[in-house]
This record gives C-alpha cells, structure tokens and sequence, in this order.
C-alpha cells in the first residue's frame, strides 16, 4: 500500500475551511474513487487530473486509487482541488517524495494538457492557509500576485503541473510558453466571473465623474458629504432630470481609501465572485454596485444554487449600494436589506449550507416623487392620481426609511444654476480632504473601541459616553413624543449631529448640530441655514 498526503482548501462564502487530500493506492483492478462530499465539479476532477498527468509525460498508475477529502463531513466544491489531487496522486505512485508536499497548500484547476488556471477565491483560500498555520502555498501563476498580499506566507505560482513536478523534485524546471502579450483577452481567465455577478458593479472613476460636474443642488451636496464622513445611508427624492444619479455615482470618490484590513475583506469577496480588476489583485478604493431594479432577492443578498455567493449588499461591501428608482424594486428585495443595514453582514441558509458575508455598505435610494415623476412640480402636469402616489410612495416601507438616515428633497435645477455654475462647485478632491479630516476626528474619538464612524456606534453609548451640549436634545426629544421619531431614528439623528460637528470641527454637538441633524433626518425645516459653508 502507498499512501501520501497534502492540503487544500474549500471555500463556504467569504471564509475557507482547511481540507486534507489523501491518495492511497492498493492493488487491484484499476479505479478512480473520489470521497469526502465533492460536488459535480469536484468529482470531474478524476478526469482532469488523470488527463493531466498523463500529458505530463507521467505514469498513469494501474491500481486501485482511493482520494479522500477530509474533513469528510464537510460540502466540497470547485475546481481548486485538481492540483491537490493531483500532486497526492503522483506522491502515493513515489514520483514524488510525499514528505515534500506533506506540508503544501496546493490550489489550482487542471487543464487536459497539464496547465494549471486560475480559480476564484484564492485570497480567502490563503488567508485561511495561514490561519491554519500553512506558511507555504502553491497556486497558479496568474493569481501569485493575489496570494502574496497574505504576510508570512511563501506563495510559489506554477504554470504547469510539469514544472511544478521539477521544483519538487529539484529538477530542471522545463521551459513554459509566456503571455503573448498582444492586447488579446487572457483565456487563461475566461470563466472566472459568477454568470451576472458584474452587472452593475465596479469601481467609480472618479476623474470622470467629479462632484463639480453637479449643479447647483447645495442641500443635496451637503447631505452628500456627511454621508460619506459619517457612513450614513441617505435618500434621494425628485424630479427626473434633478441629479439624482449623477450625486449618487459621486458619493463614493468622496469615501476615503480602504485601509489594508479593509481592503483584504472586501479584495476578498472580490476574488470569491471572480470580479478583481484585471492587473489589480488587491481592492484598495471603495466599491460602487448599482444594480437594475429587475434585480431578485438573490442577486441583492447573495443565494444561487448549492452554497450561497456573494449578492450586491457584500460586493459593495466598505463601498456605495445605489437602488436608482428604488419603488420599482422588488418588495421581498427591498425588505431583506433591513438586516445587513443593522448588522453590517448577512447570513444566508441554504440545504447546502449557511455562510455569513460581509454587508457593511452605504445605501442610497433615489425615487420619483410620483409614477410620472412630476408630483410637486413648478411645471405641474402630474396625472397620478392620489392613490396612485400613495401607492408608488408606499413601496418603500416605514421599517426600511426608518434605517436610512438622510432624506434629501433634490429640486429641479434652474436655468442660472445650470448655466452658470461652471468653476463655482467644490470639487471631490475638496469636499473628500473635508470628509477625510472628519472620519479621522471620529476614529480618534473612537479608538479604544470596535468602532470607526459615526455610523456604527450604538445609540446608548453616544448618550452615555459621549452626550452632547446641554439643551441640544430638546428638539429632538419634542419630536420623538410627538411621534415624529423612533427610538432607532433618535439614535440615527444623533449619529448625524456628531457628524456635522466632526466636520465642523467641533468637540461635540450643540443644539444647531441637532437641528441640522433633525432637518436631513425628517425633511423639516428647522430655520438652519444648509449652504455647504456653514457646516
């Protein structure tokens, strides 16, 4: 009997289960058994690494051989495990020493001719490597890179199985073809994506889309930007044509850069539904997603068949959610983003499994204020009728808006300010320093506890750990009696007032803080001026 190990890894959502790959051969009449929970993918393996081998110029063994993928009880799937099984295979028929890969972390897909692909998930893969203690890692070539951001760990990218035979076994290693380099798409590449899972998602050029672009709409600016120093969800309502969506599609060029931790979790993600850019294996600017308002509950929360994957709530993951025409949104779907805007992450249960996914996103709703969008306006011409408003308005429940913080009116623009605005609008650069200073007055604040911005921290301890100015509750607190607020959105408003003191430079909030605060909570004037200077 000949026997030989190495490792592997699984991926169940975002987090990676360490998997031991077992090759023992027995004589006997020749056969492939493949055991431990593989799924459709993974059980294909018999007859991509058999294909392999043998067009690596290697010995094909005519016995019994048995792959056990351990732990057994755990689901296993993709097609990662190739190279594992592969090199437990070759170590079992003593072509090469199994001591040597004993202690290997081995992913990597197989092709017929011995060439190793790329897969999805290799940075949650070696993160978990390393986690388990694994300081030496083989992956495939084109993902190196990706693999290396992990510290403390050895990552050896391989093109094909036949050079990876000749490291092992301190050969000469055999000279492999390069890119082409001709501008041409890499079919090394092709078929890493989820099917659909880009629609709608990417990275915000904000070279191409500055905030100076938008005219006039100083309330609506204003509200921008403390979204973006406080994380604060907010709610666009207008007329179409206002700037609703050029504002949205800017608010995340006002977000300051991932820090490394935040871009390992959401690069992470990233790699687990095969969208990291081209040439960039690691994230390090906050995602922007905005998906069509056709989207299911799945392609929001994350689902699909067999074990969950990621939905736009964890792709927007430290970045913007943007729902454009958010009433048009399927109900169900608009209802299952209440709990990651609590708790910052979703678990999804499945007969497959339940995975936990990061969703700690800033959501932005934009709406008509009326089917025919033009309820309200200077113009006039609506023809909804009452119960039809009621009705379109109503799409977005109470508990939903409840969560949100900000809701902006965004009026139509008018002639002078359309025209005239050229070069009088702050830029990003500018309101982002603005936005920069302010998050990091708030990380001061807050760096002894888990909490980085204003918009994490529990109610309770703002009022008990850091109150605010004497009277500067009054308003608020006549509010919430009059049921004008929750208790949820008495806290909410407070998040808001220690914002727009962070940006103003205050130590804490007063009872003008409060009242600005209130105003962008429910769509009260409170007699505050809202000019972007006088925050």
């Amino acid at each position: 009997m000949a026997f030989a190990r190495t490792c592997s890894v699984t991926l169940l959502g975002v987090e990676g289960v360490v998997v031991e790959v077992q090759a023992d051969l027995e004589p006997g009449v020749a056969a492939f058994t493949l055991v431990g929970l593989p799924d459709k993918s993974l059980t294909e393996s018999r007859d991509r690494v058999r294909a392999a081998i043998v067009n690596s110029g290697e010995v094909w063994p005519q016995k019994k051989l048995t792959v056990g993928l351990s732990p057994a009880s755990v689901p296993k799937g993709g097609s990662g495990f190739d190279l594992a099984v592969a090199c437990a295979v070759l170590a079992a028929n003593e072509r090469i020493a199994p001591k040597d890969i004993a202690d290997l972390m081995m992913i990597g897909e197989l092709g017929l001719d011995g060439r190793v692909r790329p897969v999805r998930g290799v940075l949650p893969a070696v993160l978990a490597a390393a986690e388990a203690g694994y300081r030496h890692v083989v992956v495939p070539d084109r993902t190196a890179a990706e693999a290396s951001l992990v510290p403390g760990v050895s990552v050896l990218g391989v093109r094909t199985l036949r050079q990876l035979i000749a490291l092992l076994n301190d050969e000469l290693a055999p000279e492999e073809p390069q890119d082409p380099g001709d501008g041409r798409p890499d079919p090394m590449l092709a078929g890493l994506a989820v099917p659909g899972a880009g629609i709608g998602t990417g990275f915000a050029d904000s070279a191409a889309s500055d905030l100076s672009d938008v005219a006039g709409q100083g309330p609506a600016r204003m509200a921008l930007e403390v979204a973006a120093a406080g994380g604060h969800h907010i709610y666009l309502k207008g007329p179409p044509g206002a700037g609703k969506t050029m504002l949205a599609e800017r608010l995340s060029g006002l977000l300051p850069p991932l820090t490394r931790q935040e871009s390992l979790e959401v690069t992470a993600v990233h790699s687990v539904a095969g969208m990291l850019p081209p040439g960039k294996p690691m994230v390090d600017i906050p995602p922007y997603c905005a998906p069509h308002h056709s989207a299911t509950m799945q392609s929001l929360v994350g689902g699909g068949n067999g074990l969950p994957r990621p939905g736009a709530v964890s792709l927007s993951h430290k970045g913007v959610l943007f729902l454009d025409e958010a009433p048009e949104f399927n109900g169900q779907a608009l209802e299952a983003l209440r709990q990651p805007l609590e708790s910052g992450h979703v678990v999804i249960a499945r007969s497959a499994g339940v995975v936990r996914l990061p969703a700690r996103f800033l959501l932005v709703l934009a709406a008509n204020p009326c089917p025919c969008g033009r309820h309200g306006s200077l113009g006039g011409g609506c023809d909804c009728t009452a119960s039809m408003i009621r009705r379109y308005q109503g799409r977005l429940s109470g508990p939903l808006l409840d969560r949100v913080d900000l809701r902006v009116d965004v009026e139509p623009v008018s002639r002078s300010e359309l025209i005239g605005h050229v070069g009088e609008s702050e830029s990003t650069r500018t309101v982002a320093a603005r936005v920069r200073e302010a998050r990091e007055r708030a990380a001061a604040r807050y760096l002894d506890t888990p909490w980085r911005t204003n918009s994490e921290v529990p109610g309770h301890e703002l009022r008990t750990r850091w109150p605010m100015a004497p009277g500067a509750m009054r308003h608020a607190e006549q509010d919430m009696e009059r049921g004008l607020l929750t208790a949820r959105g008495l806290d909410r408003v407070l998040r808001v007032a220690w914002t727009v003191a962070d940006l103003a430079g205050r130590d804490r909030p007063d009872g003008v803080d409060m009242a600005r605060a209130l105003e962008l909570r429910t769509g009260v004037r409170r007699g505050v001026a809202m000019a972007m200077g006088d925050i």
